[in-house]
């Protein structure tokens, strides 16, 4: 059974009850490969994202960096063999480019890892995502990414989505005719794990250009 965090951004670590829900779901800890968002940078990357499994006493036999240091077959390598995979967060468009000019995405799909993505991470794990500067993206105009695509629906990350509603939902609502899109705060996740979608914090989700609060089950 496949499982997969979109996760938000923690403002310290990730909390006690999503801790649990975490460890139960990572047994297998071999090997972690961290997809960067800003692969042309090589130095402190992935640092704060790791510091949270390190927390949350998740940690590895080994660490991978996919980053353009790293040959493109290594990096389907990697990702082949990695127990976790995890998108980080950073600049969304940037790694978009990266997992594309890489073909990485398929790899992503096929692996029976556990998927993560922290904000940039989570929006491209999504099938697809808008990228427009009114919602904070450095775009002078807007368009649609295709992302990963491990589930069908899109996301909208680590955004302050409480005192923007009306913005969000007029920029969102043409792709919400289309597929669902969650959107989430800080110190927020949500987990696929087969056909059950789990929520933890302030969630919505904005579905034929109507959005709601989703209810907290984790």
């Amino acid at each position: 059974m496949k499982t997969h965090y979109y996760l938000g951004w923690f403002s310290n670590y990730i909390p006690e009850d999503l801790t649990r829900v975490l460890q139960e779901d990572i047994t297998d800890r071999k090997s972690i490969a961290m997809i960067s968002s800003n692969p042309d940078m090589y130095e402190e990357v992935g640092a704060v994202e790791r510091s949270w499994l390190d927390v949350a006493g998740i940690t590895f036999d080994e660490y991978h960096l996919i980053n353009y240091q790293v040959q493109k077959e290594d990096a389907q390598t990697l990702l082949e063999k990695a127990s976790v995979i995890f998108l980080l967060g950073g600049n969304p468009v940037k790694q978009n480019d990266f997992l594309m000019e890489y073909e990485l995405s398929e790899s992503i799909k096929q692996s029976n890892a556990v998927v993560m993505g922290a904000s940039a991470g989570a929006i491209n794990m999504s099938a697809k995502w808008l990228c427009s500067k009114k919602l904070g993206f450095e775009a002078e105009t807007s368009s649609i990414y295709t992302g990963v695509g491990l589930d069908s629906f899109s996301v909208l990350s680590h955004y302050d989505l409480e005192n923007n509603t009306d913005l969000v939902l007029s920029e969102l609502s043409p792709l919400s005719e289309e597929m669902d899109i969650y959107a989430s705060n800080k110190d927020c996740a949500i987990r696929v794990k087969g056909n059950r979608i789990d929520i933890y914090g302030n969630v919505y989700v904005i579905s034929e250009s109507v959005i709601q609060k989703l209810d907290a089950t984790l």
